[in-house]
């Protein structure tokens, strides 16, 4: 999982543009005014190139994103806005699996951090989401893109869920959205993808490789500063989950007060649903654990 996105980083934002962000973001947001978060520290797990965490900074939120790819943070930082910028915030956590719960919620960081997250800056760090740690517990965990996806071990989603419920405030909030086996076996198939810009080009080939797993393979071609083309190739490998899938999951690890609906809508997931977003709650600590 750490590899993934190497030479793809170079050309992710390009290739993406089509991703329809600000209408997750809309609905992201919603969300967590619903669930009576207009502020505070969020963290986004798989945060990429940080396409929802500069979303999410510029609402007004303190964010910290969490990618297992230095490329991709590297791209991230790459675009910092005037508005909102980065550091890299490298550290090295107490390693407690309990959150030392600080009244700011960032327990023993550096002032340096701490004012820059004062400054709504992003805090970047470089961990991989089934082991992340934190210093202190964060009002939401945002994880999006199907990030999720890439855990192919059901056990390993479970441990992502109990630290995310570990490093939730008290009734703090999940909002995850994932692809459904649906998804993997009937609309991407084992179809190959091509896509040719001025600059770049892939093609994207699917595989189905048996026991619930789905391969892709992409290969890139960039365009050089003397016009040539540099070859890059990359394998990912997913799994679909469905909503039986991660609520049971979900509960073991702790949380609780699952809901899923269709995509980035208001809508109930259904058996055709090709990409979920759940949403779940913090269950566990009391204000006096962590504060």
């Amino acid at each position: 999982m750490s590899e993934a996105y190497g030479a793809f980083a170079d050309v992710y934002e390009t290739l993406m543009d089509n991703v329809p962000y600000d209408m997750w973001f809309e609905r992201i947001h919603e969300i967590l005014l619903e669930a009576g978060i207009p502020e505070g520290i969020v963290a986004e797990l798989g945060c990429g190139t940080g396409s929802m965490t500069r979303r999410l900074a510029a609402a007004g939120y303190d964010m910290i994103g969490i990618d297992a790819s230095p490329d991709m943070l590297d791209r991230a930082r790459d675009y910092d806005s005037d508005s909102c910028g980065s550091h890299d915030g490298e550290y090295e956590p107490d390693g407690d699996d309990e959150p030392d719960g600080d009244g700011d919620r960032v327990a023993e960081a550096d002032q340096e951090s701490v004012d820059r997250m004062d400054k709504k800056e992003i805090l970047y760090l470089l961990q991989d989401m089934r082991s992340f740690e934190l210093y202190g517990t964060v009002r939401s965990v945002v994880c999006c893109c199907d990030s999720i996806n890439y855990i192919t071990e059901p056990d390993e989603v479970r441990e992502v869920f109990r630290l995310v419920n570990n490093y939730l405030d008290p009734k703090g909030l999940l909002v995850i959205d994932f692809h459904t086996p649906y998804y993997y076996s009937e609309v991407l198939k084992e179809q190959t993808i091509a896509e040719v810009r001025d600059d770049v080009a892939m093609i994207w080939e699917n595989e189905e490789a048996g026991e619930g797993i789905h391969r892709l393979y992409v290969t890139i071609f960039q365009e050089t500063e003397d016009g040539t083309y540099e070859r890059f190739e990359e394998d990912h490998e997913q799994r679909g989950y469905t909503p039986e899938d991660m609520k049971m999951l979900a509960l073991e690890a702790g949380l609780t007060d699952v809901h899923f609906y269709d995509g980035y809508t208001k809508e109930p997931a259904t058996d055709r649903s090709e990409r979920i977003v759940m949403t779940a709650r913090e269950l566990g600590k009391t204000a006096e654990e962590v504060g």
